[in-house]
């Protein structure tokens, strides 16, 4: 990767086993895509809500050559923080193998 990985925690305190998390699962994304330029991602709680506990939203930002892939954590928002950041990388991870299948030719193009 070419600039190094961000790593941003808003409205919650910075975690060392979070932090290791994250950086095990951009190690597998790198393995899918070795021309990887940046990755930012971004953990955030919500504030509290009356029928909910405190929702976490993790939002993965992947630069690679000609595009750029994001995750918003909205879809992915969950009470435990852990489980936001699989499903976040979970579809991150997607992302990487349909952009890695188009660049190498695997997926039909329709000519109109």
């Amino acid at each position: 990767m070419q600039n190094p990985l961000q790593i941003l925690f808003r409205d919650i305190p910075p975690s060392e086993a979070m932090d290791a998390e994250i950086r095990k699962r951009v190690a597998k994304l790198e393995k899918l895509c070795s021309d990887l330029l940046g990755c930012q991602v971004s953990v955030e709680s919500e504030a509290n809500k009356k029928q909910q506990g405190k929702l976490y939203r993790v939002r993965v930002d992947v630069t690679v050559p000609g595009s750029e892939l994001v995750v918003d954590g909205s879809r992915t928002a969950n009470e435990d923080a852990y489980v936001a950041v699989r499903d976040s990388f979970d579809a991150i991870t997607r992302q990487v193998e349909e952009y890695v299948q188009r660049r190498r030719g695997d997926v039909k193009s329709h000519t109109a």
